[in-house]
């Protein structure tokens, strides 16, 4: 059950964090460096990998972890060469989708807080 006062739902639930993750898959589809490293044809499980964590991480329903456990996001990262400037590509793509949703300044202001923070904490190398 999802608290009615949860960031998760203050900003909209589900359907917002579907906008948001469906913007910023936008942008990767056309971004070739980060598009190689996703090796699936279709971006729709990736989508919903992020959407489901994303949700959970603010709130909502806990069912990515039911489904895949605890997120371990750098270990999930780890075969990717995630550096500074995969890391600048993924936070260019998600400013533009935090940016179309429209938040309130406060909301946006947190939830973009976090995704920075979230973005450097994946950097894995340094080298080109």
């Amino acid at each position: 059950m999802t608290r009615t006062d949860s960031f998760y739902a203050v900003i909209g639930g589900h359907a917002t964090f579907v906008r948001l993750v469906d913007e910023f898959y936008r942008g990767v589809a056309s971004d070739p460096a980060l598009r190689a490293m996703y090796p699936e044809d279709d971006l729709g499980p990736a989508a919903e990998r992020l959407t489901l964590f994303l949700e959970q991480y603010w709130g909502g329903p806990t069912t990515y972890s039911d489904q895949r456990g605890h997120p371990r996001l750098r270990a999930r990262h780890a075969p990717y060469k995630v550096n500074p400037d995969a890391r600048d590509r993924w936070l260019a793509h998600m400013r533009v989708a935090v940016d179309s949703l429209g938040l309130a300044p406060l909301h946006q202001a947190e939830l973009w807080d976090y995704l920075e923070r979230a973005a450097h904490s994946m950097i894995n190398t340094f080298d080109d």
